[in-house]
Order: structure tokens, then sequence, then C-alpha cells
């Protein structure tokens, strides 16, 4: 499922299943050992919007990759979520409902590619039987979106520039952080701007001449 897509193939390699052993082994000790207990309340707001907005990025995606039977993306999103789940067990999100969320989407959407870890896991938590006979998770498109965006700055329709911006910014905010940022500048001195065209979410296109 993970070597190459399910439609195409690809040659068999006995050692391809390396990876994904232990891949297992990293789920299994995120699941089940302990991490460290930490305290700070802003910090710990701040830690688990952003473990939330993983698990519900990573739920969007594994969904889409199930429709589509692109199993192998799908086991590479879960790996993804591991990861960073990993990396979440060193914060104060650890021990927070937000932990458990992301625990049960990591078991539900492991179950069909590995069911019987999946299982004992799930069991081994403390889980109603059985985690096959659960819903599949959902997901918040507010609570999956990115706080921050890089908003690519053109102009005459080559990139330039890059800028950080709030994921809502406003079309007027963005054109004029897109007009003062230091590549356009270097681009347009001593040129006349003839539109700003913004596509919100994405970029910033300066026309000159």
């Amino acid at each position: 499922m993970f070597g190459w897509r399910w439609d195409q193939g690809g040659p068999w390699d006995s050692q391809g299943i390396e990876g994904l052993v232990r891949f297992l082994h990293r789920a299994w000790d995120c699941v089940l050992e302990p991490g460290p207990v930490r305290e700070g309340r802003s910090e710990t707001e701040m830690a688990i919007r952003d473990l939330r907005r993983k698990v519900h990025q990573a739920i969007r995606k594994g969904t889409a990759d199930m429709e589509a039977f692109s199993f192998n993306t799908y086991i590479a999103n879960l790996m993804e979520l591991n990861n960073t789940m990993l990396k979440a067990k060193d914060t104060p999100a650890y021990h927070t409902e937000a932990w458990d969320e992301a625990i049960e989407a990591l078991l539900l959407m492991l179950a069909p590619a590995c069911p019987h870890i999946a299982e004992e896991l799930w069991a081994r938590t403390g889980r109603p039987y059985s985690v096959h006979l659960q819903a599949w998770p959902t997901w918040d498109e507010a609570v999956a979106a990115e706080e921050m965006i890089a908003l690519v700055v053109q102009v005459n329709g080559k990139v330039r520039d890059r800028v950080e911006v709030p994921a809502d910014v406003d079309e007027g905010t963005a054109r004029s952080l897109a007009l003062e940022c230091e590549g356009a500048r270097r681009h347009i001195e001593g040129k006349q701007v003839l539109k700003v065209i913004v596509v919100p979410g994405r970029l910033v296109n300066i026309v000159v001449k």
C-alpha cells in the first residue's frame, strides 16, 4: 500500500517493509509510552491549537486519500500525523482533550491499513469495543485552517518575494504588504505601477511598466 500507487504497481522489494515496521513501532510508542507533563497556560493554549490544526488537517487529507484509493499518500499522511504527535508529546498539549482527540483520530485512520495493531492500541487505551465499529473521524474546517500563510508576491507575473500574512488578511492589507516588501521594491523602483491584482489567500501580482 505504501510503496506505490495501487493502480500502477511497482517492483517488489523485501526491504520495503522496514520503514513501515519502524513507523508502527513509533506509533505504538506514541500512543502507549508516557511523556512529560508541562504547565503554562499561554503555552498550553498555543500547543493545543497547533496540535488540533494538524489533526484536523490530517483527517481531511486522509479522508480524501482513502476516497481516491491513494493508499500510499494515505499512509504517508499517517506517518506525518504520528510525527506531529510525537513532537506534541513534549509540549503542554500532552494529557489534554486535544491529545486524546489526536490519539483517537490516529487509531481510527490506522484501522483500515493496520487493523490488528489499531485494534490492540484502541483496547489498551480503554476505548469501547471495537475500533472497527466506530464512526469515521470528521474534521472542522475552521480548526484545520492555517493561521498564517505565505503570500506569493509577483511583479509582472514573476515571483519576486513571499510574505507571511494572517490567513484572513484583507485585500487592502495584502496589497500594501506586497508593495512594501523588499523583493517587490527592487523590481518596481523607478517604474509605474499600473495595477495590483490580489488573489485572496494565494498571491499578489504587481503590474508595472
